[in-house]
């Protein structure tokens, strides 16, 4: 699977890469189908410090493209609902499949 990472008034983290695809290279293990991952990592002013450090991943795959995005007060944890996220769509891309 390949995995692009862009970044948006953030500064590049190569740690918070190597987290990003650990997990994605997880996803792409237990769903083969996965052909590539683009990853954008954001910050944006709110108003509450809970929100504003933004994870978004978009998988291809055959078929529809799958979105999740999510944001906390770090990227971490941000990187970490949009992952499970993931894997709930693909379950369920999965289970279409199956049924034709």
């Amino acid at each position: 699977m390949q995995i692009i990472f862009e970044y948006h008034d953030v500064a590049s983290s190569e740690a918070l890469e190597n987290e990003a695809r650990e997990k994605l290279e997880q996803l792409g293990q237990k769903f083969d189908m996965v052909i590539r991952a683009d990853v954008f990592f954001k910050t944006e002013n709110t108003t509450s410090d809970e929100t504003g450090k933004i994870c978004n991943i978009r998988l291809s795959l055959p078929g529809p493209r799958l979105f999740a995005e999510a944001s906390h007060d770090n990227f971490k944890d941000s990187l970490l609902e949009s992952v499970q996220d993931l894997e709930r769509q693909l379950r369920k891309v999965k289970e279409k499949m199956k049924n034709y």
